[in-house]
């Protein structure tokens, strides 16, 4: 007999619309969307909530946070991995793309020593259940970075391999266009004195200079070649959005100007921006805010980057601003992601996809998840 639940009495948020009735789901897939509610005892009463597809979060670092959760500080891998996905399922995240970076700025950086324990604690918890949203692998290229080509020919075919990112953090380029902004996030980030942070900038300057434009093409030829989705990072100009254009990329990691998101759009790129940014009214960096880019037409999709549960409160906090209804701007945190990096089973509540799932409601305007289900599965 096929395992069936009855949701009822909700408000469903599909790609278009609000619908309020009951879903039926019927072994993990959504097998029928009624406008009207459920006589059947069994039914399942969603007290009026809404009923949204599961979150797909393309790009957070979330997990680095729980390996390194205070300077000094190594937490055992596996313990970071289970941890950091109890808390994307409680935000609502269903399938998880976990950005692992490769590539170090400075010497004190621990990316480079915490890249395989990590994905070794993902891989692991995933071969033993122990996982709850989906976890596909998200991998951060620092062109600038000599050893960066080598490691990431070594990973491209890892299994959970979904999106590859270029990145390139050189002083003077993207997000750091200003030398005085690049001054002030690493000497805070790596304890610098003045002479240290200008013999910084002249040891990347050198190696953006050798590696960066190199890398950057070897890399998109090789995602090329393996149909990988491919996204930009910090662009700032028309000019980085035309060469991101030229290399094949689907995505615009939070570009940082209006001139590079808007290019970046009219070449077909989807232009993602970070969640926070929303919440917060700008970015913490000083760059274009995210809500500008939606009042401009130029906003696809959000990422929660650094803060899980900002994820569904940015889409609730857009959902009627900039021209956003509700469904459109759950789109930027479900059917879009998706859709961009080619995940054509989900991000919707729609007959015949993934029954993932969130049941959530609002309190002051912030959203309590009640229940989130995983292809038809309760896991929270």
């Amino acid at each position: 007999m096929p395992h069936e639940i009855i949701l009822t009495n909700a408000r469903i948020v599909t790609a278009d619309e609000i619908v309020s009735g009951s879903l039926a789901i019927r072994d993990g897939k959504i097998a029928d969307l009624d406008a009207r509610p459920s006589a059947l005892p069994e039914a399942q009463n969603l007290e009026g909530d809404y009923l949204m597809p599961g979150l797909i979060e393309l790009h957070t670092d979330n997990l680095e946070k729980h390996m390194s959760p205070r300077p000094g500080v190594d937490w055992p891998p596996l313990s970071a991995a289970i941890t950091h996905d109890a808390q994307v399922v409680a935000s609502g995240i269903t399938t998880v793309f976990d950005a692992i970076s490769i590539g170090e700025i400075h010497r004190r950086g621990q990316r480079l020593a915490t890249l395989m324990p990590m994905l070794e604690a993902v891989d692991h918890a995933t071969q033993h259940g122990l996982l709850r949203a989906e976890h596909r692998l998200h991998l951060r290229c620092e062109v600038v970075h000599p050893e960066t080509l080598g490691l990431f020919e070594r990973l491209a075919g890892h299994p959970r391999l979904s999106l590859v990112s270029i990145m390139d953090h050189s002083p003077g380029q993207r997000q750091y266009v200003s030398l005085d902004k690049y001054r002030v996030y690493y000497q805070g980030k790596y304890g610098l004195n003045d002479d240290e942070i200008e013999e910084l900038i002249e040891v990347q300057s050198n190696k953006a200079k050798q590696n960066s434009d190199r890398q950057r093409k070897a890399i998109a030829a090789h995602c090329a070649a393996r149909r990988l989705p491919l996204a930009s990072h910090d662009d700032a100009t028309a000019a980085h959005a035309e060469e991101s254009a030229a290399l094949g990329m689907a995505i615009a990691e939070f570009p940082t100007t209006l001139e590079a998101a808007r290019t970046s759009r009219q070449k077909g790129l989807k232009v993602l921006m970070g969640a926070p940014n929303v919440i917060r009214g700008g970015s913490h960096s000083g760059n274009v805010s995210a809500r500008a880019l939606a009042e401009e037409g130029v906003l696809d999709i959000l990422s929660s980057d650094y803060y899980p549960s900002s994820l569904l409160h940015a889409a609730m906090t857009l959902a009627g601003t900039a021209g956003h209804t509700l469904p459109a701007a759950i789109n930027t945190v479900s059917r879009t992601p998706a859709r961009a990096v080619g995940l054509a089973d989900r991000g919707e509540i729609k007959p015949g996809l993934r029954a993932d799932l969130i049941q959530a409601r609002l309190h002051q305007g912030h959203p309590l998840i009640r229940q989130v289900w995983q292809q038809g599965d309760r896991i929270f």
